[in-house]
């Protein structure tokens, strides 16, 4: 690991790249700490602690934007409007021909679907600023602390700096992912996790005074560790013959090779998303405060049964869904076809299409249920617990966290086989 961090140091481009993610990451969490001007920064924290921090929702909205939201900071919104916005146009990507032979159209047709995902995300991030704004009053948070400065231009300028400060890290995002190593949107929620991480340590050792607990904790979350590992780099390999043909006066083909079928194709990305599913009417109950049945609706899908159960059903959906996007069997098969390829005791075309989807199907299954089973079980512990490290630390974070972390190894690891240098993984 020392000699792949020394080599990827060695190549001016790549340290450039880990250099900028690196600062970016930083100018993130100093703006997790900026707070909003009028902001009155010891009444947010008591609203949240004494209120907010028992809603199962916004305790999980909070852990993703990196305690931001608890502060009221210019970064109180996350990355989660950008999420869900990506979410929202992928779905529709499968249900609207339009936007998905956009999809289809290279370059310029992505370009197009990131810009209406931008302002859609704009749109949620206002809507977001608005109900949280009304969130805080409703617990008696006042934003008129300027003198001379009217209340509505107050809650203008709160709401105004909320909004910016999303749209900042919508781009910081896009950053990471064109300019530096890894995707930018996981990188952002791996730092907000990693962040939370010795808060919730040393609230779980002086709040709860249970050192044996807080201990078993850490020792059974990073003996996971490597399970986790184990399946996010496993795959099921389709062996792949090439047929010898004659081109000019050379042989071609002949050799065998595979066709790796990841395991986890879709990485943590399945969790983000059922996360964000479960957690919108929570951040849509922000502007009815006062509304009984919109906060126990959102309460209920953001804890108890009802969120396990569901959480177990979108998880296993998303694994599928996004396999499809990026995994299509088709255009595998038919690009076989064309260079001459074939799967052993396989008809080419139609067949080996059907093949290989019938893999996919088997294996995505098994990952899905394992994300599945490690991001729940924590939450229901914590249910019956209430230690705050499980939360922070449980089986959604810490597959985030190593997820992230190998996607990110990867990335690297590619561009030191690029110059020919020893990587990370043998």
């Amino acid at each position: 690991m020392s000699k792949g961090i020394a080599n990827a140091f060695r190549i001016p481009e790549l340290r450039g790249k880990i250099l900028l993610t690196v600062l970016i990451l930083l100018l993130y969490r100093f703006g997790a700490y900026l707070p909003v001007p009028g902001a009155p920064f010891q009444q947010m924290l008591s609203a949240y602690q004494n209120g907010l921090a028992k809603n199962g929702a916004m305790a999980v909205l909070n852990l993703f934007s990196g305690g931001a939201l608890s502060r009221m900071s210019v970064f109180s919104l996350g990355i989660m409007p950008y999420i869900t916005a990506q979410i929202i146009f992928q779905m529709m990507q499968s249900v609207i021909p339009s936007l998905g032979e956009l999809a289809k159209d290279g370059e310029s047709g992505q370009r197009k679907i990131t810009q209406y995902t931008r302002n859609l995300t704009v749109g949620l991030a206002l809507l977001n600023a608005i109900g949280y704004l009304f969130l805080f009053k409703s617990y008696g948070v006042s934003f008129a602390s300027m003198e001379g400065v009217p209340e509505a231009l107050e809650n203008f300028l709160v709401v105004f700096t909320m909004l910016v400060g999303a749209i900042i890290i919508m781009w910081l995002g896009e950053v990471i992912t064109q300019q530096g190593v890894g995707n930018g949107m996981s990188l952002i929620i791996f730092a907000n996790i990693m962040a939370g991480l010795p808060t919730a340590l040393i609230s779980s050792v002086t709040t709860r005074g249970n050192i044996v607990l807080t201990v078993v904790t850490v020792v059974v979350m990073l003996a996971i560790i490597p399970l986790i590992v184990y399946i996010e780099r496993g795959q099921r390999r389709i062996p792949i013959n090439y047929a010898k043909r004659v081109v000019g006066r050379r042989m071609m083909g002949g050799q065998s090779t595979y066709l790796p079928i990841k395991v986890n194709t879709a990485g943590v990305v399945p969790i983000i998303f059922a996360s964000a599913i479960l957690y919108l009417p929570a951040q849509v109950a922000v502007f009815f405060p006062g509304v009984e049945w919109m906060q126990k609706f959102a309460t209920s899908l953001s804890s108890g049964w009802v969120n396990w159960v569901l959480s177990v059903i979108f998880i296993v959906f998303f694994a599928y869904f996004y396999t499809s996007m990026v995994f299509n069997p088709e255009e595998t098969a038919d690009q076989l076809k064309k260079q001459g390829g074939f799967i052993p005791g396989v008809r080419p075309g139609t067949a080996t299409s059907t093949y290989i989807k019938t893999v996919i199907d088997r294996v995505t299954l098994p990952g899905a249920i394992f994300m599945a089973v490690l991001a729940i079980v924590p939450t229901i512990i914590f249910w019956f617990t209430g230690d705050s490290l499980i939360q922070a630390f449980g089986g959604t974070s810490v597959l985030i966290m190593v997820g992230v972390a190998m996607d990110t190894l990867s990335s690297i690891e590619s561009h030191l086989k690029m110059h020919n240098y020893e990587g990370f993984f043998k």
